[in-house]
């Protein structure tokens, strides 16, 4: 049950208990005290009233009458409410209607029985010997404490009157307080509703005690990250279907331009063969000339289909491996450019990073040089690829490779704009959970990329390790 009380009503439950039980403790520290206080007035008042019992009935024999003078004596103490005196043979019904006629007297109606019973279960008397005329007897003092008693019960009234309207006055302050002081948590849970359901443009105002103001401020900021990261989600869904429409695009008007022609000549070829087997004598030479044609056209073919293949899928690579299918593409591109140096440093320690990572990998490679050689005109690249590490809050326990492909070309304006192809990588990566960075200096531009090794990949790689740089061409 009190797992289910929310914070307002624990918090008013546990201030409640401890009013009534500090009330409590004060009302039982009174009951412990009325003993020992009605018992020193109970002897405080016999001890008063046997002196003065013995004083006066020294000289009793000595009045004309000594019965008449004790009968006296014992009416006028008795007109006294804490004590009664009564002679030892007779009964203490005139007690007892002295001590009601004195409750009477007072208007009240006395405290009940089981408080008396606690504080004063046994009536004290005392017993004072008394001559007259050469006769022994005695009188018998009775104490009545019943004033004191009152005063105890009516201080015990009094406090439970008193400490309960004082409990009730704090509690409904405290309560009041407790109320407002929580209402921001209520506002708090009003605005993560809201975001939950996609209202990322809720704001609270941080108010309140310190510790829930920073949670305002918390929540606010919370609300903008989650919207610019829902934004970005979606940046990114509608990036990447235009760089699949124009990545099509560029395959259909390549099949178009390309496959066209060829298949065009091919066909004509073909039906100039067709023509002259139905010649008697065949052209032998004007066979073998079209038929080194549909050779070249054929040819051709081959090597654009390639092409298109590098494109969708880079050749080898889920063959080779990374290694092997980067050490393809650094082949071609030397052949292509025999005068620019590509120097290579990838670390033994680089494990395998999974097929998606090392597609990602080749492609950023892949566009890098391509922008090296296209625009940067430079002499020297350098290509380092080695295990690292990404932040705590992305990683998961996942490892990352870092790429970096530096050259010391002409640089980048300072109005650049990055191109499709990287700006495509770029967004590839971030969705791994990486970074892409382009700097550009006096001697150059560094493309440095952070990929995400595949879930069940990189386990093995330290994370600081740096081992030898594998050296030379690929």
């Amino acid at each position: 049950m009190w797992r289910k009380l929310s914070l307002r009503a624990r918090l008013n439950t546990i201030l409640a208990l401890v009013l009534m039980l500090g009330l409590a403790i004060n009302i039982a520290r009174l009951l412990l005290e009325a003993g020992p206080r009605v018992q020193a007035e109970d002897q405080s008042v016999v001890r008063l009233a046997r002196g003065f019992i013995e004083t006066l009935v020294v000289g009793l024999n000595e009045a004309p009458d000594p019965d008449a003078r004790l009968n006296r004596i014992i009416e006028d103490f008795n007109r006294l409410r804490h004590v009664s005196i009564t002679r030892a043979n007779q009964a203490v019904e005139p007690n007892a209607i002295s001590a009601g006629r004195s409750a009477a007297d007072d208007g009240t109606n006395g405290p009940p029985a089981w408080f008396v019973a606690l504080v004063h279960p046994e009536r004290t008397a005392v017993s004072v010997p008394v001559t007259i005329d050469g006769k022994s007897g005695s009188l018998v003092i009775t104490s009545h404490p019943n004033d004191e008693m009152n005063e105890i019960w009516d201080g015990i009234v009094t406090q439970i009157q008193v400490g309960s309207a004082i409990a009730i006055a704090l509690l409904l302050i405290t309560m009041t307080v407790v109320s407002r002081a929580l209402a921001p948590i209520e506002t708090l849970t009003d605005a993560m509703k809201r975001i939950e359901f996609g209202g990322y443009d809720t704001r609270v105002k941080p108010d309140g005690p310190p510790e829930l103001a920073a949670i305002g401020a918390k929540l606010n900021h919370l609300a903008a990250a989650l919207g610019d990261a829902v934004e970005d989600k979606r940046r990114l869904a509608e990036r990447v279907v235009s760089l699949q429409d124009v990545e099509r695009k560029e395959i259909a008007r390549e099949l178009h331009d390309e496959f066209g022609p060829y298949l065009f000549a091919l066909r004509a070829h073909v039906g100039s063969l067709m023509r002259i087997a139905e010649k008697p004598e065949p052209d032998v030479a004007s066979l073998r000339r079209h038929g080194n044609a549909i050779w070249e056209q054929v040819n051709a073919l081959q090597q654009f289909n390639r092409r298109v293949l590098e494109k969708l899928r880079p050749v080898g690579l889920a063959e080779l491996g990374l290694r092997e299918a980067l050490g393809a593409l650094l082949r071609l591109w030397r052949e292509a450019h025999p005068e620019v140096v590509i120097e290579t440093s990838i670390s033994p320690s680089l494990g395998e990073p999974g097929e998606t990572a090392d597609l990602t990998i080749y492609r950023i490679v892949q566009e890098a040089l391509t922008n090296v050689f296209r625009h940067a005109d430079a002499t020297r690249v350098h290509l380092s690829i080695e295990p690292a590490g990404l932040p705590s809050a992305t990683t998961r326990g996942r490892r990352a490779v870092l790429v970096r492909v530096r050259d010391n070309g002409s640089g980048l304006l300072r109005d650049h704009k990055l191109g499709h192809g990287l700006v495509g990588m770029r967004e590839r990566v971030m969705a791994l959970g990486g970074t892409v960075t382009v700097t550009s200096a006096d001697g150059g531009v560094t493309v440095e990329a952070l990929v995400p090794c595949d879930e069940r990949a990189c386990s093995d790689i330290p994370v600081d390790e740096r081992g030898p740089a594998q050296q030379g061409n690929a």
